[in-house]
């Protein structure tokens, strides 16, 4: 089963950090990295269920001592075409 996991921070320097703990943590791959606007952005991960969570719980550990986090969040097993239809 795969997943893809969701870190969104208020600023950059708190993402890259938190990209560094979820790569570091878990066997993740980066996908996507969106810029939301207002200083929002959002890191995209994919990899197994297991390591997607652990990658989920590190990012957002790291990126909440440097910044804010607005949030984030595990989809194991997305729907087909979910991938596609926001990662294209």
């Amino acid at each position: 089963m795969h997943a893809i996991g969701l870190v969104e921070t208020k600023g950059l320097v708190g993402l890259v950090a938190a990209a560094d703990a979820m790569v570091k943590a878990a066997n993740v791959q980066v996908v996507k990295q969106i810029g939301i606007g207002g200083g929002l952005v959002t890191l995209i991960v994919k990899g197994d269920v297991a390591s997607v969570r652990a990658a989920v719980e590190a990012g957002t550990r790291v990126a909440g001592q440097l910044g804010e986090v607005v949030s984030s969040h595990v989809i194991a097993n997305p729907a087909e075409g979910v991938i596609e239809a926001f990662l294209a």
